[in-house]
């Protein structure tokens, strides 16, 4: 995708809300626009699928300039998910995916399972969720529906304008996965909007940090801008606790993920007793009848139980996916503070366990290299130093020499 000059002008405004913007993103990359509030992200976003009309400048999509193309057929080719899912309240989920689908004209048959292969794609059930109304879902299971339904009919570009932004930290954190997953089996050319930068650094290839008109202070890696902001506008996005930071570039799946003793609910209290016995911890995982993690269960939960788990342990308030941040993992310990948290498959089935020990190494590791790059970093600036002041002294005694023209 190209946007090549492309500038926004209002009636009445003085100054333009996107001011001459030209950026190339690659096909496949999900790239984010972060930036101040009213500083035109959404603007320059809309202006994609012309939903607002450029003032002027060009757009290219996979090298078609879609500028003078129909708005409508243009739209229907791009994926679009908004805040607060944007679902139409009197249709059921099946009938909001379905919607573009059926518009481009495709069969019944197709559409129908294209509408089950979308809802599996985005861990909801079909059978129990393609006929229920939006006001029947919880608000993370709206913005999954609304993914689902920008993606029905398989559009190369999806902008996603905000689309977590209304929900609460724990179902946004899973949503950011959810996503993260989605695109390593899509590969789609994802433009997202946000105002939050960790979020930014959690799903972006790419992040364009904008200034006021939408102007590109910087366009990089997260871990470019993380380590080398371009100036202080820069920086202030990036905040304090950039080394930490750098902990939402590195994914659950790439730390250890170890095994933990687990029993289900169906097992009988004498074989999870026996199971605590050998297994050398001092708790272990219960698992409900579909393998999720339900309750952690220590020695002194089962001497309590008298026959019965219904009162018995701890549950499990918080788990991570193997596309989690280590940020959201070393969270998600902190805040149940016993040392560990479980890692969960798609459907929410039981992986293994991510501890505070994999954690810290991890931490520990980023802020050496952090300290090695300052060091290496200092190093170059001396150097660079030491070649100026070399080369001001050697020009300062070449005129000197050249300005007598006589030996002494």
């Amino acid at each position: 995708m190209e946007l090549e000059n492309l500038t926004k002008r209002y009636a009445g405004s003085a100054v333009p809300a996107v001011d001459d913007v030209t950026m190339e993103i690659k096909a496949g990359e999900t790239v984010v626009f972060v930036g101040p509030s009213g500083g035109g992200k959404t603007t320059l976003l809309k202006m994609i699928n012309r939903l607002i009309e450029p003032t002027s400048g060009r757009i290219r999509i996979g090298g078609e300039d879609v500028t003078d193309m129909d708005p409508v057929k243009l739209r229907r080719g791009i994926g679009y998910a908004i805040q607060s899912s944007g679902l139409f309240p009197h249709m059921t989920v099946a009938q909001n995916i379905a919607l573009v689908p059926r518009m481009t004209g495709w069969s019944t048959s197709r559409t129908k399972a294209r509408v089950e292969e979308m809802l599996d794609l985005v861990g909801l059930d079909p059978g129990e969720f393609r006929d229920r109304y939006p006001r029947q879902l919880s608000g993370g299971q709206q913005q999954r529906v609304g993914v689902a339904r920008a993606l029905a009919a398989d559009p190369p570009v999806l902008l996603m304008d905000e689309p977590f932004g209304a929900v609460d930290p724990i179902t946004r954190d899973h949503l950011q996965d959810e996503l993260i997953r989605l695109q390593h089996e899509l590969h789609k050319t994802i433009v997202f909007v946000t105002h939050d930068f960790d979020e930014a650094i959690k799903i972006g290839d790419r992040i364009v940090v904008l200034r006021e008109r939408s102007q590109i202070a910087q366009f990089d890696t997260p871990e470019a801008i993380l380590t080398n902001p371009a100036d202080d506008f820069v920086s202030g996005f990036v905040g304090a606790g950039a080394a930490l930071k750098r902990l939402n570039l590195t994914r659950v799946r790439d730390v250890e993920i170890r095994a933990y003793p687990t029993v289900t609910v169906d097992d009988p209290l004498q074989r999870i007793f026996d199971l605590l016995q050998v297994s050398g911890t001092n708790e272990i995982l219960l698992l409900d009848q579909r393998r999720r993690p339900y309750k952690w269960l220590r020695r002194g939960d089962l001497m309590r139980a008298r026959g019965s788990l219904a009162r018995a342990g701890t549950l499990v308030h918080d788990t991570v996916t193997r596309d989690a941040t280590l940020r959201d993992a070393l969270e998600a310990v902190l805040t149940d503070n016993a040392g560990r948290v479980a890692v969960t498959g798609r459907r929410g089935e039981y992986i293994g366990v991510v501890d505070m020990e994999t954690l810290m190494n991890s931490v520990h590791e980023l802020l050496e290299a952090d300290r090695l790059e300052a060091l290496e970093h200092q190093h170059e600036l001396a150097e660079q130093h030491s070649r100026r002041t070399h080369e001001e002294q050697e020009g300062a005694g070449g005129t000197g020499t050249g300005g007598t023209g006589a030996a002494p």
